[in-house]
């Protein structure tokens, strides 16, 4: 498991390297879910995602050989991205494997700043190209089956635990899991009574299957929410969830894109639907935990185009 000592060097070696994102109550959130609502705006981190800070806790602590062969990775977007990018200012040579499914923009960034991009027909062979490029030489940069990046990831709960009010409950994204265990590895050190609640797309339920079975398995995915579908979890994000989270609550694509819509509307960012996926799980909470709670949302990505968002809700007949 861990530790907030784990964070708290972790926070250290990548302070300079990535920002500390506002936290910031949100009188529109709070209005539209009808209690007190604090949003961690990771949406404004460096490479648009959280994911910049558990790759760079991992760049920074590789050997000269290892930066020398260079890394690799997997991602539906936003560890690509990350990777990518942060290698690049770290002049770490690095290769991106992501499914053609991914968005288009995130492969053009990833490209753009000099990654080595592989595309395969589904995350599942992704992760299988993966190993093989890693049997060759590369290091593995995993997005979240890594004690390093989880603790970069954790850096977002620890910064929420010091610049945000009294909270109730936070919600987090999952998709592999790492920042959802981060998150909750920080809090339940600093703020141990706050509940912590997962939210998975109905299509990507690899971490309510892996709770179901008692560890991880392999799910199939049918969610447009691409960078919340991982095909597993593991067993060191398993281990994090089944000990320090309340629940996770499944939301349907349909309702995912409805919480982008109602984030630009009430929250005034621009959010992708792994974000989006907060709102319909934040309604769930209040109605079962009461109005007399406090909401802390981890906003943890703002990487889609208006053109993506809009034919997605124009897809679900969503005005």
């Amino acid at each position: 498991m861990i530790g907030i000592a784990e964070i708290e060097a972790a926070a250290g070696l990548i302070a300079g390297h990535v920002v500390r994102t506002p936290t910031v109550p949100s009188p529109g959130l709070s209005g539209l879910l009808g209690v007190p609502v604090t949003a961690k705006l990771e949406l404004l981190q460096r490479t648009g995602s959280f994911k910049a800070r558990g790759a760079t806790a991992k760049l920074l602590s590789l050997s000269e050989a290892e930066r020398a062969a260079g890394v690799v990775a997997v991602s539906g977007g936003n560890h690509g991205i990350a990777l990518a990018v942060m290698a690049a200012a770290l002049d770490v040579k690095a290769t991106v494997v992501m499914p053609r499914t991914a968005p288009a923009r995130s492969i053009e960034i990833a490209r753009d700043a000099g990654a080595n991009v592989r595309l395969t027909d589904g995350m599942g062979s992704a992760f299988e190209l993966v190993g093989v490029l890693r049997d060759e030489g590369l290091t593995l940069v995993h997005p979240f089956d890594d004690p390093l990046v989880v603790a970069g990831q954790g850096t977002v709960g620890l910064e929420l635990a010091e610049d945000a009010g009294e909270l109730t409950d936070v919600l987090v994204s999952i998709g592999g899991g790492g920042l959802i265990s981060g998150v909750a590895a920080a809090l339940r050190a600093l703020r141990p009574d706050v509940r912590v609640w997962g939210v998975e797309p109905e299509g990507a339920r690899s971490m309510s299957e892996a709770l179901a079975a008692g560890g991880p398995v392999p799910v199939a995915l049918s969610s447009l929410v691409t960078t919340l579908s991982a095909p597993s979890v593991s067993r060191l994000t398993y281990e994090h969830v089944a000990g320090l989270v309340t629940e996770v609550i499944t939301v349907p694509d349909r309702e995912a894109v409805r919480g982008c819509l109602e984030l630009a509307d009430h929250a005034k960012v621009w959010a992708e639907p792994a974000a989006g996926c907060l709102l319909p799980a934040a309604r769930q909470v209040v109605e079962r935990a009461g109005e007399e709670i406090r909401l802390g949302l981890v906003v943890c990505g703002g990487n889609a185009t208006t053109g993506e968002v809009t034919a997605w809700a124009e897809g679900f007949g969503l005005r």
